[in-house]
């Protein structure tokens, strides 16, 4: 196995011109690109995502996250002096104290206040004025993150919904407009709780769902809410020292006996997403007999995969492309060979294909 402080960061590192980052999905979304890699083979070819049916079998297990993305992102004044603060929603702590980013996080104090909605939108200065929600800053930590208590009536979720916006990535450089709400969310979105959208699911539709069960795939979904970690590139030059946040899961017993039957049988486990990867691969577990099987309950994960891994249920693997250095191109890189990976990055590259979050995908099987 790889020892991990042997693994360079610069060993992922690969070169991207900026204009092959998507800024919007494709029209649709089964139209967007597929680039597909036969392991056994090393054979690649490349296609439409709506494709993907001509490359699944009868037994097959689709597993998909179906967490939903929260509008994570606020955008309010300080109550004492107007300015524009931005929050960014991260991890409720207890009711309604929650960790959060802050821009600029330098401007606030203990004991500030932010305000949004109503005065929060407003020109002025005066916390007097009427807003939905404020929220008073009551900690602030070693590693820059605000610790908030917010204020408000009603249901939280719901004035977020009126209030926040899509929480795009860092990388798509806009405002999120009306069509995010629903194109930066899949449709099989269910439990409410991501601070980025599992990208590798915003390709599919019903009517593809619906073929793809025709055909006898049999699906499975479970829950991990995304936080930015996943996102991060690594910045230091030993992978051993990155530290991957935590992020909650929760796997029911139906999605658990689903995956443990086709492991049982000798089926394929193809996850959607890295996310859905990490999720079966923490909560796997060996049987007496040796046999890895998925175990249902919830929970939170920090788990890094990178080269030298020990797949214990995944079998393959759609995804998009993902950032240089990134935690996510390294776990790809331990399910095939990282060279060979970083090889068909730069051939992606050539043949101009679409990046990151709203781009293209690609099926390692």
């Amino acid at each position: 196995m790889t020892e991990l402080s042997t693994l360079s960061t610069d060993l992922f590192d690969y070169e991207l011109p900026r204009e092959l980052i998507a800024q919007y999905p494709a029209e649709k979304r089964d139209e967007s690109r597929l680039l597909l890699i036969d392991r056994e083979s090393e054979a690649t070819s490349e296609g439409h995502f709506s494709d993907i049916l001509d490359y699944l079998h009868a037994g097959d297990v689709l597993v998909f996250n179906d967490s939903k993305v929260m509008r994570a992102r606020l955008i309010g004044v300080k109550a004492e002096t107007g300015a524009k603060i931005e929050l960014f929603l991260i991890k409720n702590s207890e009711g309604d104290i929650w960790e959060v980013l802050a821009k600029p996080g330098r401007r606030l104090h203990v004991g500030d206040k932010v305000l949004f909605g109503g005065g929060g939108n407003s020109n002025s200065d005066s916390e007097g004025d009427f807003a939905e929600l404020s929220a008073e800053i009551i900690d602030k930590t070693n590693d820059g993150f605000v610790i908030v208590r917010f204020d408000y009536e009603g249901i939280f979720l719901e004035v977020l919904e009126r209030l926040g916006h899509i929480p795009l990535p860092p990388y798509i450089d806009r405002e999120d407009e009306a069509s995010d709400a629903e194109r930066y969310q899949t449709v099989y979105s269910k439990v409410l709780g991501s601070q980025a959208a599992p990208t590798a699911g915003l390709h599919w539709t019903d009517e593809l769902l619906s073929k793809v069960r025709e055909k006898g795939v049999e699906t499975a979904f479970l829950t991990l809410h995304v936080g930015l970690g996943t996102f991060r590139p690594v910045q230091v030059d030993d992978a051993s020292k990155h530290h991957m946040h935590e992020e909650e899961f929760c796997i029911d017993d139906e999605a658990a006996d689903t995956i443990n039957r086709a492991k049982r049988e000798g089926r394929r486990v193809i996850c959607v997403g890295t996310t859905s990867v990490r999720t079966i691969e923490s909560a796997a577990l060996q049987n007496a007999d040796g046999l890895w099987q998925l175990k249902a309950g919830s929970g939170s994960t920090d788990i890094f995969i990178y080269p030298g891994y020990e797949w214990k249920l995944t079998d393959a693997l759609i995804t998009n492309f993902h950032l240089p250095k990134s935690t996510l191109l390294m776990l790809v890189s331990a399910l095939y060979d990282r060279e060979k990976v970083l090889g068909i990055y730069e051939a992606a590259v050539e043949e101009k294909f679409r990046f990151f979050s709203y781009g293209d995908a690609m099926f390692i099987y």
